[in-house]
């Protein structure tokens, strides 16, 4: 009966957190420190449906922020950086080989591990875990690593691009390049100002294509051509709505309501997200992985602060 109880108090709750994110008066951020609360205290209702749930809907609202964009625009922010988006993927994934090694992280879960701190987190470790086909544990604990890591990031990095006087440019920039998954990207330049998420989302798309060259190596390399890859096929769609939009601007205004609607779907996923990390979940991830993703990430940020700080962002 105590059991049913609580059950029905978690539906309910859940129920009232989902409308309050689609509102638009909860933040990103605000919406995945619910989604916290809700997994530590009373656990999600519907764990899994919440995840499949998050995957479509991260997809479908990065391809609606496209509409809101000029394929111009996105083309000159993705192309900014890209030598040092290049030394920073291949850098990080060197330096996550040795700190693996020398923790003495299990090979599969330290290469994801470091492939998903490298480019795009959660989307790089499946297309990575495909190839290698790594075991649930292994899968499980470098996501479980990424995952904690992007709850983290979403909170603290706004507040520090504030105390050190970021413009947004600055901020989007370095929110791409230091924050694992694509949904923590946009929502924390989302919560920090429009041009910094004009910036932040081009960016990170053109680091995640680092996918498939990245992934086409590794088959090389292993031979497996039969390998099943889920590849972020959303990014097309996400370059085709720019271009919809570049194209034919005379939709102006159905553009920016999709654009709208995008951002109140992040805004849930981001909620969806946060209700997924359960006390289970912390468990999952050892200490040794937790490390490596530590390190490896806090190398990256300090990396790619100092770079956008110290150069102008059109010439990183």
């Amino acid at each position: 009966m105590i059991r049913m109880t609580l059950k029905s108090i978690s539906i309910f709750v859940f129920g009232v957190m989902v409308v309050a994110t689609l509102t638009g008066w909860v933040s990103p951020p605000m919406a995945l420190a619910m989604g916290l609360a809700l997994a530590l205290t009373l656990g999600n209702p519907i764990p899994d449906i919440s995840q499949k749930a998050s995957k479509i809907l991260l997809q479908a609202s990065v391809v609606g922020l496209g509409f809101g964009m000029n394929l111009y625009a996105v083309w000159a922010a993705g192309k900014t950086g890209f030598g040092f988006t290049v030394a920073t993927i291949f850098g990080t994934m060197l330096l996550g080989f040795w700190i693996g090694r020398l923790l003495k992280v299990d090979s599969h879960t330290s290469l994801l591990v470091s492939v998903g701190t490298a480019i795009c987190g959660g989307s790089a470790i499946a297309a990575v875990g495909a190839v290698l086909e790594a075991d649930s544990k292994a899968m499980s604990v470098s996501l479980c690593t990424v995952f904690v890591l992007n709850a983290i990031a979403l909170l603290i990095f706004p507040p520090i691009g504030h105390l050190l006087g970021m413009g947004q440019p600055q901020f989007g920039l370095w929110s791409a390049i230091a924050i694992h998954d694509t949904s923590s990207v946009v929502g924390a330049a989302a919560r920090y100002g429009e041009v910094a998420l004009n910036i932040a989302t081009p960016v990170k798309l053109a680091r995640a294509l680092w996918i498939f060259p990245v992934v086409l190596g590794l088959i090389l390399v292993r031979h497996k051509p039969s390998a099943k890859v889920k590849w972020p096929w959303f990014i097309v769609a996400f370059l085709a709505a720019a271009a919809l939009r570049t194209l034919w601007p005379h939709g102006e205004v159905a553009y920016d309501f999709i654009k709208h609607l995008a951002k109140l779907g992040l805004t849930l996923t981001l909620f969806l997200i946060g209700s997924g990390l359960s006390r289970d979940t912390l468990k999952t991830v050892g200490v040794r992985p937790m490390i490596q993703g530590i390190l490896l990430w806090f190398v990256v940020s300090i990396t790619g602060l100092w770079a956008v700080l110290h150069f102008h962002v059109a010439t990183l």
